[in-house]
């Protein structure tokens, strides 16, 4: 009776994570490249402070009460980790889905999968962390075949006119940045709940990214914002942002990280399927290849890192 409640707690926890990487395939070619008409801090500060003004009014007293407590050092690398995770990262990446014009989406997103080579390198330098067996050879596949999905076998042209080079090494630097707060993470939430380091990290996201939108002149774009794009914005505040977050954690809990990698492949797998239902993009065959052994490659990565 028990071996069978565990085994519907590892189900219903893989579907989880499976709907959470389904939900950011969604975004990223549905939900996200329709606003690309606004200015690009503007958006990744409302992306933000939305969840972030929602996560206040459910439960924003009792965490703020947690988080003055916080030592001061981990308040610094809650603030890493807005400004390259929560800042850095979604600007870059939402830089490169608009910058495409709806072509190579799937190329853009699943360049995003190159997050763990640069998360074990960082860990290896901050943390001193080792690294896991063959990662070099891994790590030179997967990066291999991130370049064959961008460019196939052409010389790199970073302003060609579909701008498909510039994007990709925006949504590479997107990749460096989680990868970055990934690492930055671990120094911390070993202090905190996963709810007060949500709340923390889309806090201090929505100050940096208000002090940048302020800076730059682009509130006005507040007024120019249509009925459309801010329908778009509550859903990916809802569904996509925090609420993909908290399903990917909720369903974390119940399996092993080896399962929660395989579960993971429903961000790629679904992120070519909207792509082609939506915008009827289909990878190459050259491409299709890259995309398996990219994937192959991180899986390698990841089971391989203790």
């Amino acid at each position: 009776m028990e071996v069978s409640r565990n085994l519907k707690k590892e189900y219903i926890g893989a579907g989880l994570v499976c709907l959470a990487a389904t939900l950011w395939g969604l975004d990223g070619i549905v939900l996200t490249p329709r606003l690309y008409q606004l200015n690009v801090a503007y958006v990744v500060f409302v992306l933000h402070l939305l969840p972030f003004l929602g996560m206040s009014l459910l439960f924003g007293r009792s965490e703020i009460k947690k988080i003055v407590k916080l030592p001061k050092s981990d308040l610094f690398y809650y603030f890493l980790i807005a400004l390259f995770g929560g800042s850095i990262g979604t600007l870059a990446i939402v830089k490169a889905l608009f910058i495409v014009n709806f072509n190579h989406l799937t190329v853009v997103t699943l360049l995003q999968k190159l997050q763990p080579v640069f998360a074990i390198v960082l860990a290896r330098i901050i943390l001193g962390e080792k690294i896991g067996k063959n990662f070099i050879f891994w790590a030179i596949v997967a990066l291999m075949s991130g370049y064959i999905l961008t460019f196939q076998f052409h010389l790199p042209q970073l302003h060609d006119s579909e701008h498909i080079g510039l994007a990709c090494i925006y949504a590479i630097i997107a990749a460096f940045s989680f990868g970055s707060s990934t690492v930055f993470g671990k120094r911390i939430l070993s202090n905190s709940s996963f709810l007060t380091a949500m709340y923390t990290r889309y806090m201090f996201t929505s100050i940096i990214m208000f002090l940048i939108v302020g800076w730059t002149g682009n509130f006005h774009w507040f007024t120019m914002t249509t009925k459309f794009q801010w329908m778009i914005f509550c859903i990916i505040a809802m569904t996509t942002g925090s609420g993909a977050v908290l399903l990917y954690y909720k369903g974390l809990k119940s399996i092993k990280a080896n399962v929660a990698t395989i579960c993971e492949l429903c961000f790629p797998v679904s992120s070519i399927l909207f792509d082609y239902i939506f915008n009827g993009h289909l990878l190459s065959e050259i491409q299709s290849i890259a995309v398996i052994i990219l994937l192959f490659s991180i899986y390698r990565i990841t089971k391989n890192q203790k």
